[in-house]
């Protein structure tokens, strides 16, 4: 996998559409677009609303796929309408508004939105194992996937307040790190492969302030094979 490359096109992409924006015309779709294109439609939920209790039941999820995530591409939609933006890709939205005051909630709740689909298919009902490649990586960086998980872990109980655990590829490696409220490795150049929603919507239903518990109940549920395909892209 070769993220210097992916990380040149992730930047390209930042300048065409933040020039875009600020013209007021839509963002060149030519070389210069990030490599994974997601439309402002919110994706189907990969797995029945009950197939990943007892760790998450079917009520959080319930209310975190059909009113939270559905209400950042509502808003987002709205937000939208009748710009440049309109027809435009989250990942094309989220580059060319990060860290732009004036378009604070465009941003938010694309990043959101995008930050939830790869929740959902970062999760699955009897998790999964990694690639030879990806689990090569993983010992390389962590030693482990043991230790990784508990890396991961510790990065998702550890983020204070609202945000997100996350593994991403950058430069070659394989990282952990946390964000906070609608943050994204994408917009430092990384390329996500899973994530642990740690919003309090995520898991408050089922285990209060028990963050922690949700943690280790959503372990083992990780998809692996998904962020072994993310991975290679």
């Amino acid at each position: 996998m070769d993220t210097t490359n992916r990380r040149d096109i992730l930047r390209a992409a930042v300048a065409v559409g933040g020039a875009a924006l600020a013209v007021g015309t839509a963002p060149a779709r030519a070389a210069s677009r990030p490599v994974t294109q997601s439309p402002q439609v919110q994706p189907p939920l990969p797995y029945a609303l009950d197939a990943l209790a007892p760790a998450i039941s079917a009520r959080t999820v319930d209310f975190h796929y059909n009113k939270h995530h559905k209400g950042y591409f509502t808003n987002l939609a709205k937000l939208v309408a009748g710009t440049a933006w309109a027809q435009a890709s989250l990942e094309e939205i989220i580059l060319a508004t990060a860290g732009k005051p004036d378009s604070k909630a465009v941003f938010n709740n694309a990043a959101q939105a995008l930050n939830h689909n790869l929740y959902w298919q970062s999760l699955t009902p009897k998790g999964s194992a990694p690639s030879d490649a990806l689990n090569a990586a993983i010992t390389r960086d962590f030693g482990s996937k043991a230790a990784l998980e508990a890396e991961l872990a510790k990065a998702s109980a550890g983020q204070f307040g609202s945000g997100w655990g996350w593994l991403a590829a950058d430069g070659g490696k394989l990282k952990v790190v946390a964000t906070s409220n609608a943050g994204t490795p994408l917009t430092d150049g990384a390329t996500p492969l899973l994530v642990i929603d740690v919003w309090e919507h995520a898991y408050y239903l089922d285990e209060q302030n028990r963050r922690a518990d949700y943690i280790s109940m959503v372990l083992p549920l990780l998809d692996w094979a998904g962020a072994s395909q993310r991975f290679a892209t």
